[in-house]
């Protein structure tokens, strides 16, 4: 049986003539095989030796990038041509080059690249802009030699104060997020970069970061089917080509150990690839966490994870060298203690291989230095920007029909201080406004020249920044006529539930300055409000 799946998988190996598909496999020996199963870490912005030994000799499978690897273009270019150069010229299959890219707080490429906001905008605007997103993204990354995101989050926003979900999720709705994430998986994967759900089978309701400890989630199977798998399934539906695991353990998929998803057969095999009919790569997370380091040496962690299922194991940061090599060698001599077959390897490789083809990897070619920041072509990154804001910025409620503030309508406008383009972008539509400035922790004075104001005027529009986690922004807010208010916010699309029962509540989801425009525009019946309210409270 395993056979005749290798023989499958190596079958797809379209990029190559078909007397060599079989051959790339049958070449490799069990090192390079189980190499092949690594995802490693090279640290500093240049090759250096002891990286380039680790390539020649151990030809890995994939490199995964950090900030700390990353410059301009050009230099990221330099970069992933000097790796490749070095594995194809030692015989080794090209690599995957993997960044995290996922828009708003992560995102490694900023110098030159464009920066998209947090993907709860980009879910608010749509499936159509999530797949222009993943687009650009994705040529961005083809455009310096980077061949898989590792995006998107898939973990829904479901408990806010997620210390590492938080921010990163494309919103807390399981349908409308699993169609924006589906979405940015297509344009993303359209245009030449794999993609990455993760991470499996959800992080959204974690209280504790998995980078510092192993959390158990008590959830029941019937929940995590109407929520958490949600948006992975979405994904697995539309061809995701990989999905990276967490250190995570969930009760409800195996209560008899405590260990984590990444490294459980019955998440990995039973659940990922029997019940959800995936068939694409699996990876871990990076292994240098706690969350597996507090319970297996990291040459038993990597073991275990092959025998879950995973094909592809994240070695993260803090592993040099030697200690990625000792993970290494640690599955090569489960193989040849009879502990994992090779028979094993051979599936997982072929799948590696096989997701190579489908990208036309097989087969690398050098790009030029010198006219990358051509081929990136931020400019356009910056326009889809201004167009995703337009798409997204979303009226969550109108209970009184207060957006767009009629003219006749005279208006207060109470805002932060710090946030002047606030008058300048409103006040293009209106030269009768009545403006307040008030700092980002309203003082009681200021809170008063807002109540004076709003008694004086018909309509009252209030910004607020993360006012969900400023006490005296919400004291603001809760002491204006809530009939009459339209709250607007910047950033945390949750600020809302520190003032429920405000006429109307607009979400902008980012504190980037095309958040205000797209806004005003709204707010004065310039353009109408078109995006969804993926977010839930």
């Amino acid at each position: 049986m395993r056979r005749n799946i290798i023989t499958l998988l190596l079958f797809v190996l379209i990029a190559r003539p078909a007397a060599a598909q079989t051959d790339v496999l049958a070449s490799m020996t069990l090192e390079h095989k189980v190499a092949q199963m690594f995802m490693v870490t090279l640290h500093g912005g240049v090759l250096t030796e002891d990286g380039a030994a680790l390539l020649r000799e151990w030809q890995p499978g994939a490199v995964v990038l950090f900030a700390a690897n990353l410059g301009d273009p050009a230099q990221v270019t330099r970069l992933t041509n000097g790796y490749q150069q070095t594995i194809t010229e030692a015989g080794g299959p090209p690599l995957l080059i993997a960044v995290d890219q996922e828009g708003g707080v992560v995102a490694r490429l900023t110098d030159g690249f464009t920066v998209f906001p947090a993907p709860v905008l980009t879910a608010a605007a749509g499936p159509e802009m999530s797949r222009q997103v993943g687009a650009a993204t994705a040529r961005e990354l083809r455009a310096v030699g980077i061949n898989m995101n590792l995006a998107p989050v898939a973990d829904l926003e479901t408990y806010r104060d997620n210390p590492i979900i938080f921010r990163r999720a494309w919103g807390s709705n399981p349908q409308l997020a699993g169609e924006a994430i589906a979405a940015f998986i297509d344009g993303s994967q359209a245009a030449g970069v794999l993609a990455t759900a993760k991470h499996f089978p959800g992080h959204g309701e974690t209280h504790e970061d998995s980078h510092a400890v192993l959390q158990t989630l008590d959830l029941s199977r019937e929940r995590m089917a109407q929520v958490e798998l949600v948006p992975f399934q979405a994904a697995i539906d539309t061809g995701v080509s990989t999905i990276m695991v967490a250190h995570i353990h969930y009760d409800a998929l195996e209560p008899n150990n405590n260990l984590p998803a990444s490294l459980d057969p019955a998440v990995v095999t039973d659940l990922l690839r029997g019940e959800m009919g995936f068939d694409g790569l699996v990876m871990t997370d990076a292994i240098d966490m706690n969350a597996i380091d507090m319970q297996f040496d990291f040459r038993e962690a990597a073991v275990r994870a092959v025998e879950a299922g995973v094909d592809l194991i994240a070695l993260g940061p803090s592993f040099g060298p030697q200690t990625q090599i000792g993970a290494m060698q640690a599955v090569i001599e489960a193989v040849r203690s009879g502990r994992i077959s090779e028979a094993h390897i051979d599936e997982a490789v072929a799948r590696i291989l096989a997701a190579k083809a489908r990208f036309g990897l097989l087969d690398w070619q050098p790009l030029d230095p010198a006219t990358a920041a051509e081929r990136v072509d931020a400019e356009a990154g910056t326009a889809l920007i201004e167009a995703l804001f337009r798409a997204g910025v979303t009226v969550a409620w109108d209970r009184a029909d207060r957006v767009p503030v009629r003219p006749e309508q005279s208006v207060a406008v109470i805002f932060l201080a710090t946030r002047y383009q606030i008058a300048q972008e409103c006040g293009q539509y209106r030269s009768d406004i009545h403006w307040v400035g008030v700092g980002d922790a309203p003082s009681d004075e200021e809170i008063g020249w807002a109540v004076a104001a709003a008694a004086q005027a018909d309509t009252v529009v209030v910004w607020t920044q993360d006012a969900i986690y400023n006490e005296r922004q919400q004291a603001l807010v809760n002491a204006l006529p809530p009939e009459k208010t339209v709250a607007v916010a910047l950033w945390s699309p949750y600020d809302g539930e520190a003032f429920p029962d405000v006429a109307a509540y607009i979400a902008t989801y980012s504190p980037l300055r095309p958040a205000v425009p797209a806004a005003c525009a709204i707010l004065f019946g310039a353009q109408a409000a078109t995006g969804r309210w993926v977010v839930g409270f």
